[in-house]
C-alpha cells in the first residue's frame, strides 16, 4: 500500500498593520541673511561748458631739430648662418624616445652632420639612423617624412640644415 504525504500546514499571515504615522514637526524656519550694506553712489561731476579761444595767429612755424635717438635695448647682433643648405623642418618631437619627426626637402643619408636650429635649439650631429614608417632606411629623399635620433630636445618648426 501506498502511503500518503501528509500536507503541509500553510502559515498563518499575520493581520495586516498599519505604519506608525510619522509625527509632524514644526517647519524649520531659516534665519534670514543679514543684509549687506552698498558702497554710496557717487555723482560724476557736471561737465564745463568748453571754453572757445580765439583763433591763432597764423605766424611762420619754427624750425625744430630733428628728434634725438632715444636710448633703447641695443639690438642684438645678427646671428650667422648655420653651415650648409636647409634641408627640412622639424614637425613633430617624442620626448620619451628623443626622435624628432622631419618633413625633408632635400637628400639626406646615415653619416651625413646635420645642424637643427631653432628659437631655443642649436646644435650639430651625425645622423646615426632614419626610419620611415618603424623601418630603418640608409637614405630618404624630398618630402619624406622620417624619425630620426636626435641628441638634444627639439622642437616643432626648428629647421634643419646639411652640414
Amino acid at each position: 500500500m501506498a502511503t500518503r504525504k501528509k500536507a503541509k500546514a500553510k502559515r498563518k499571515q499575520a493581520p495586516a498593520s498599519k505604519p506608525p504615522a510619522r509625527r509632524k514637526t514644526a517647519p524649520v524656519r531659516k534665519k534670514a541673511a543679514p543684509r549687506r550694506k552698498t558702497a554710496p553712489v557717487r555723482k560724476k561731476p557736471a561737465k564745463k561748458a568748453p571754453v572757445r579761444r580765439a583763433a591763432p595767429r597764423k605766424t611762420r612755424p619754427a624750425i625744430r631739430p630733428a628728434p634725438a635717438a632715444k636710448p633703447g635695448p641695443a639690438p642684438s647682433p645678427a646671428q650667422p648662418a648655420p653651415p650648409g643648405q636647409r634641408i627640412g623642418v622639424v614637425t613633430h618631437y617624442y620626448s620619451h624616445l628623443a626622435v624628432a619627426v622631419i618633413r625633408l626637402s632635400g637628400t639626406l643619408r646615415v653619416g651625413d652632420t646635420i645642424h637643427i636650429r631653432g628659437h631655443t635649439t642649436d646644435f650639430s650631429q651625425r645622423v646615426e639612423s632614419l626610419q620611415v614608417a618603424h623601418a630603418p632606411v640608409a637614405e630618404v629623399g624630398p618630402k619624406d617624412d622620417f624619425g630620426l635620433k636626435v641628441i638634444e630636445h627639439v622642437r616643432e618648426h626648428d629647421v634643419v640644415y646639411k652640414a
